[in-house]
C-alpha cells in the first residue's frame, strides 16, 4: 500500500509540471501565456522594433522567411490580411531567424520591396526570439492581446491551398480580441518549413 500511495503521489506532482511547459502543439508556449519580448531587432525599413514600443491593441507575430515554398505561398494571404486590418487596432510583424543565403537580410529587403510589404519584416541572427516563441515552422503565427498575452497560435488557415481556405484562424482570432469575444479554436497545429535553426554540438566531457 505504501508504494501504491507513493506512486499516486508522484503522479500528482508531475502532473501540473508537464502541464506548464508548452501547449497542445506548442513545446514552449501555452494559451494565455505572456508573449516573449524581443528589443531592436533589424527592420529591412533600417528600423530596430521592440514588441514593448508596438502600442496597438492587437499584435499578430509571424515566423516567415524567403526561402520556404510554403511561406512563399503565404505571402499573398499575410499582404491582405494587412490591406484588410489596415484600419483595426492591429499590427502585424514578420520575423526571420534563417541564415541560409535566400534568407539574409540583404535578400529579405529585396522580397520586401518587390511584394511591396506594409508591415516590418526582421531579422533575428541569433534566432533567440523563435527560439522563446517555440516556432518550429514558417510560417508560423502568434496572435497577442493588449496585454501581449498569447491568444492563438499556430496556422493561418486550415489549408496551404488557398483555394480551398474554409477557416480563417488567425482573423477569427483577431476579430474576437477586438470584440472581447470567444476564442474557439486557440491552438492549430502549423504547417510549413521546419525553421533552420543552428545546430549546436554537444562538447564531449572530459575524463
Amino acid at each position: 500500500m505504501l508504494n501504491i500511495a507513493k506512486f499516486v503521489l508522484l503522479i500528482v506532482f508531475l502532473a501540473p509540471v508537464h502541464c506548464a511547459f508548452g501547449g497542445e502543439f506548442n513545446p514552449i508556449l501555452s494559451i494565455g501565456d505572456k508573449a516573449p519580448e524581443w528589443k531592436d531587432l533589424p527592420g529591412v525599413d533600417g528600423q530596430k522594433y521592440s514588441l514593448s514600443k508596438i502600442k496597438q491593441k492587437v499584435v499578430v507575430v509571424v515566423f516567415t522567411c524567403n526561402s520556404c515554398p510554403y511561406a512563399v505561398d503565404y505571402e499573398d494571404r499575410i499582404i491582405a490580411f494587412v490591406e484588410k486590418n489596415k484600419k483595426q487596432d492591429v499590427q502585424l510583424i514578420a520575423i526571420n531567424v534563417n541564415k541560409v543565403p535566400e534568407d539574409l537580410p540583404d535578400k529579405m529587403k529585396e522580397k520586401a520591396e518587390a511584394k511591396e510589404f506594409k508591415f516590418p519584416y526582421l531579422f533575428d541572427e541569433t534566432q533567440k526570439i523563435a527560439r522563446d516563441y517555440g516556432a518550429g515552422y514558417t510560417p508560423e503565427f502568434f496572435v497577442l492581446d493588449k496585454d501581449r498575452k498569447i491568444v492563438y497560435m499556430g496556422a493561418m488557415d486550415d489549408s496551404p491551398d488557398a483555394k480551398k481556405v474554409k477557416q480563417q484562424y488567425v482573423q477569427v482570432a483577431v476579430d474576437a480580441v477586438l470584440g472581447d469575444g470567444k476564442i474557439e479554436k486557440s491552438e492549430t497545429v502549423p504547417i510549413g518549413c521546419r525553421v533552420r535553426y543552428d545546430r549546436v554540438r554537444r562538447r564531449r566531457s572530459k575524463d
